[in-house]
């Protein structure tokens, strides 16, 4: 995805949470982004590609993808066993998949989080596993 898609799209989901009234229908939002996330091979969750912290079973992983110029994106992978949990690891796939590994660690996702107010509207133990998350996608970036 390149740059410009991957904006507007971040652009499409702030004004879409910004649309919808209440949490009851972020919610609902969010378990229907889930529903979009690309189905992760079962070979591939296992107990190394588990991301620790989350009170669901969350499995992830980075795909590296050279382009033409030879610089190396992330391409995230990623699946839950909680359909909230699903639409927010589209959320973050829709934050990080696709950039350089170089730009993963300079993309605030604790400030796009606080936009949509994930940040205070999920309970302290989901918050806990999406900022896991973040940090595993972070060391991913990072290897």
């Amino acid at each position: 995805m390149d740059v410009v898609t991957q904006s507007a799209e971040l652009d499409d989901l702030r004004d879409t949470f910004g649309f919808l009234d209440d949490w009851e229908e972020r919610y609902a939002y969010i378990i229907d982004l889930g529903k979009g996330l690309p189905e992760m091979d079962e070979a591939l969750k296992t107990e190394a590609t588990k991301v620790r912290g989350c009170t669901s079973q969350v499995w992830m992983i980075g795909r590296e993808q050279v382009d033409d110029a030879g610089r190396v994106h992330l391409e995230i992978v990623a699946d839950s066993d909680a359909h909230i949990v699903r639409g927010l690891i589209r959320i973050l796939t829709m934050l990080y998949s696709g950039r350089l590994k170089s730009e993963i660690a300079a993309i605030d996702a604790e400030g796009f989080l606080h936009e949509l107010g994930l940040d205070q509207h999920l309970s302290p133990s989901r918050r806990n596993g999406l900022f896991s998350m973040v940090e595993r996608i972070r060391a991913l970036g990072a290897s």
